[in-house]
């Protein structure tokens, strides 16, 4: 009696989505931790509200790093999606004006994938029947590029963007809640590392890392990046 063994493969498909949420929150969560840390090293000797101080200078830095991010993201989707459309353009030109050539590439290509020659001609053949079939298959197979969405550049911006504000705000907001800046940098530094474990600790896990290593690894990087903010902030406002 035979048994079937049904074999599930998991692989990771890495959505558009993720790969903005990553960018925005792993910035969003080290780059203003690290700007309030300088900051109150600097203002230590200051006789001013040093936690508002604090607050205003984050929240500028928020705001100003989403709509940079943000942006970055919407020329990165937009530069993609006219690349792409460039090409497509020129491989419709290629298969009207030289069809030989292109001809010869496809089957250069089925002759690397180990097809015969007599399968080459007959894939060929089909394939030439239909030019948009044909431009697609050369656009996936020989430049390894897919039709990008539309509106993907708007979205990339967006999902940047607010994943960059809410990672930023998570070590601003102690600040709200103490008078001391020096006790708001120390929660500041239990919840950001905490958050920036937790952060490192998903995402390596979603691309196959080992997880409790890689969101050590983010953990010490956001740790690295404020103490050098701090320690830069002293040594300038000390002389």
């Amino acid at each position: 009696m035979s048994q079937t063994h049904s074999h599930s493969e998991q692989h990771l498909e890495s959505s558009d989505l993720l790969k903005d949420i990553v960018i925005g929150m792993s910035d969003g969560l080290t780059v203003p931790f690290a700007l309030a840390a300088g900051m109150v090293s600097a203002v230590k000797n200051v006789e001013i509200d040093q936690t508002r101080l604090i607050i205003l200078a984050g929240i500028a830095e928020i705001a100003a790093g989403s709509i940079a991010m943000g942006l970055g993201g919407y020329l990165a989707g937009k530069t993609e999606a006219d690349h792409y459309e460039s090409e497509l353009k020129r491989e419709y030109y290629e298969v009207e004006h030289l069809p030989e050539v292109e001809k010869a590439e496809v089957k250069e290509l089925f002759a690397e994938w180990g097809l015969s020659e007599e399968v080459q001609e007959k894939a060929v053949t089909e394939l030439m029947k239909d030019n948009d079939q044909w431009v697609n298959f050369m656009m996936r197979h020989e430049l390894g590029l897919s039709k990008p969405d539309p509106k993907r550049a708007s979205k990339s911006a967006f999902n940047i963007g607010v994943s960059y504000i809410i990672g930023g705000l998570i070590p601003l907001s102690p600040y709200f809640f103490v008078k001391d800046a020096l006790s708001g940098l120390e929660l500041s530094a239990i919840i950001t590392l905490l958050c920036l474990f937790v952060f490192g600790y998903f995402k390596s896990k979603l691309t196959g890392i080992h997880p409790i290593a890689g969101g050590i690894k983010v953990m010490l990087i956001g740790a690295a990046a404020a103490a050098t903010a701090f320690g830069i902030a002293r040594l300038i406002s000390d002389k």
